[in-house]
């Protein structure tokens, strides 16, 4: 069985997080092979929620418009308690984000971005199973093996580990994978429903008993289709896994996801005819199963060259669609750093940042899940609009990560760490019409200096600048060990010009230029006097600071990336 090293990274798993982990690689230019142990997609309307800040993803990646063409709008939830509507939520976000919630089948989220990542030349190499593998200084080796029973050892640099709740590579690391599991068992359907409710939005309805304790459970979620949804339920005692023979751990006690017989379609109707607010019929039986859900996360995301990211991670219920989305974040997270290191433009001490930025949200999700889903969304601290905003993902950010530069800017303004806000009514010499700032942004894999000001004079000294600014220090090399200049990523230059600026002014401008037209960008970004900031590939700001400050506000950036971020002297924001 001879070695061979054919690609950089090799990504086990490809999922919704195996496949984006791919896309964003492929994106930066880095080989992978990305392996799967199924023969096929599988075809179960599983993962089916989609929040904003992936909309938000998938558009730097140029992906948001085939997603928004399959998925379906929604607008909020219908609640029911014994029959009677108790309260309708309508997930209504400021006017500045641009995407709002939706719902797609995950075998079509996969499909949409397993053809986008072919498209890029990578390609699921379906039925061949990550067995082992064992790690050095210098890189990994890896034993697959394939649906025909061959087996390759495969020597590569990097390892990602996106192989679901029983993860072979989490298992391989050693990771402790603390939590516990749910007495509860539930039964899901994609079913087709005859009710007339109002277009976009689920339905939530329980039956309360009179100790005040919900002993009945129907949870519908619109999905593409006339009348078409997912349905989730209590289970009925004849298809619990209880009584069928137990559920299936593959051997390490992790009691998630697809277990026992699926119930038929009078199974669901059964509930639909207790719980429906309205008389309704069900048909067309898609899919259907037993899942148990539960609640663990990882001690570490990774160790040496070997990651984990997804459910290999954490798992947790599935209460405001939280898990794939903040699976597909941990791979953006990943892949850009892992781009950086192998091109040699930042220190290998970066990739411990992974683990420093994505592990406390992780927890932070599992621990908000358990609450939601033992304890209901009302009693969550936050207020009804932060509740929304972070269950959309777009509060997630990294102001306490290693990687985080000095606050700068009035109190309210978004700081280095926290996610950089999308804006409208940017205006360009050539464009007809207004841009927003994602639009901007789409397609560029690497990190963008905004430069703000009125001044022209000011905007292209900046623009020089960033164009002369020195090396980071020296960095380990990740291939030989051996220590060199790293010369820090690519920066790419854009300039805002203030509204207040002439049309004819971002001519003018050394750099592509564009105008505040409206004061969104001022609004949201709250500059004080000329401002620059550094958006990094994942869509956070890496630092922000005075445009009379940029040179050393760049090094010191450049320098976080090159050094060990652990121990960077980069200051971490309150």
């Amino acid at each position: 069985m001879a070695r061979t090293r054919t690609t950089d990274v090799l990504i086990a798993g490809a999922g919704p997080v195996g496949l984006s982990a791919a896309a964003e690689l492929c994106r930066h230019g880095v080989s992978c092979r990305l392996v799967d142990r199924l023969p096929a997609r599988l075809p179960y309307a599983k993962a089916v929620g989609i929040q904003p800040r992936t909309m938000e993803i998938w558009d730097r990646m140029g992906l948001a418009r085939t997603v928004m063409e399959a998925a379906v709008p929604i607008l909020g939830q219908l609640i029911y308690v014994n029959g009677r509507e108790q309260g309708r939520i309508d997930l209504a976000l400021p006017p500045e984000v641009p995407y709002g919630f939706a719902a797609l089948p995950q075998y079509e989220t996969e499909r949409l971005i397993e053809e986008y990542v072919a498209g890029l030349g990578t390609f699921i190499e379906r039925g061949t199973e990550l067995l082992s593998f064992t790690q050095d200084r210098d890189g990994v080796d890896a034993r697959l093996r394939d649906a025909s029973g061959a087996e390759e050892e495969l020597r590569v640099r990097y390892l990602i580990g996106c192989d679901g709740a029983h993860s072979t590579v989490r298992k391989g690391l050693g990771l402790r994978y603390e939590g516990g599991a749910f007495a509860e068992e539930y039964m899901l359907g994609d079913v087709e429903v005859d009710w007339d409710l109002p277009y976009g939005y689920g339905v939530r309805s329980t039956h309360r008993a009179d100790d005040g304790s919900t002993d009945d459970l129907l949870v519908c979620i619109p999905l593409p289709g006339r009348g078409r949804c997912r349905m989730s339920m209590t289970v009925p005692p004849e298809l619990s896994t209880r009584s069928t023979g137990g559920a299936r751990t593959q051997g390490d006690g992790v009691l998630h996801g697809l277990e026992g017989d699926g119930p038929e379609l009078s199974h669901l109707q059964a509930v639909v005819d207790r719980l429906a607010p309205t008389p309704a019929t069900l048909s067309r039986l898609r899919w259907s199963s037993v899942f148990r859900i539960s609640h663990r996360i990882v001690d570490r995301y990774g160790e040496g060259r070997v990651f984990v990211a997804g459910d290999a991670a954490h798992i947790h219920p599935p209460t405001g669609a939280q898990g794939m989305n903040t699976g597909i974040q941990d791979a953006c997270n990943l892949a850009w750093k892992l781009a950086l290191v192998m091109r040699g433009e930042a220190g290998p001490g970066l990739l411990g940042s992974y683990d420093a930025e994505r592990r406390p949200v992780g927890a932070e999700v599992v621990a908000r899940t358990v609450r939601h889903a033992t304890r209901g969304m009302d009693a969550d601290p936050d207020d009804p609009g932060t509740l929304l905003l972070r269950e959309a993902q777009l509060l997630v950010g990294y102001r306490d990560g290693p990687l985080a530069a000095e606050p700068y800017g009035p109190v309210g303004a978004p700081q280095p760490g926290d996610r950089a806000p999308d804006c409208a009514e940017l205006t360009a010499a050539v464009a007809a019409y207004p841009l927003r700032l994602l639009d901007i942004l789409r397609g560029r894999t690497g990190h963008v200096v905004l430069l703000y000001a009125d001044d022209l004079d000011v905007l292209n000294r900046a623009a020089g600048t960033v164009t002369t600014t020195g090396a980071a220090p020296t960095a380990v090399d990740d291939t030989d060990g051996s220590v060199r200049p790293a010369p820090g990523p690519g920066l790419e230059t854009l300039a805002v010009l203030g509204r207040d600026a002439s049309a004819a002014a971002a001519r003018l401008v050394a750099v592509p230029a564009y105008r505040d037209a409206a004061g969104e960008f001022a609004r949201l970004y709250r500059p004080e006097g000329p401002t620059g900031f550094v958006v990094r590939p994942d869509g956070y700001l890496g630092t922000r600071f005075p445009l009379d400050g940029i040179e050393v506000a760049l090094a010191d950036y450049l320098a976080a990336l090159s050094a060990n971020p652990a121990t960077a002297g980069v200051a971490r924001s309150a």
